[in-house]
Formats: C-alpha cells, structure tokens, sequence
C-alpha cells in the first residue's frame, strides 16, 4: 500500500513534516522493491532522519524527532 503526504503510517506521525514526506518517499521505493511494510517503514524512517540531519532545511537547522543531549 503506497503513502502519501496525508496518508502515512500511525509511527511516522510524531515526526516533522519534512521528514516524514522524505520517510514515506524512501518508504514506497522500498516496498517498490518488494520490502514488507514493517521493515519498509523502519528503514525509511531512519534513513530520513540521518537524510535530515545531513540536509539542513532553509532555516539552516535539521529537524528531526529524535532528542539531542
């Protein structure tokens, strides 16, 4: 089942924005891919964060939901 910007799984909806439309991207090509949706969401989520944290937005900050020390 493909996501959208407005239909994503229930774990991607503490996530910022930003990085949730770069999980449910990264998600879909996985399960493109033949991925099951439990591995698809978990490795699309991780790789949006690091992707985030490499990719400031506009502002210059990198947001995501993951609590920094």
């Amino acid at each position: 089942m493909p996501w959208s910007k407005n239909d994503y799984p229930p774990s991607m909806k503490n996530l910022d924005e930003r990085v949730r439309e770069k999980a449910v991207e990264i998600a879909n090509a996985l399960l493109r891919d033949g991925y099951e949706e439990g591995r698809a969401i978990a490795i699309a989520t991780s790789q949006a964060e690091e992707w985030a944290d490499n990719h400031p937005s506009s502002d210059g900050k990198t947001k995501t939901s993951k609590h920094r020390d």
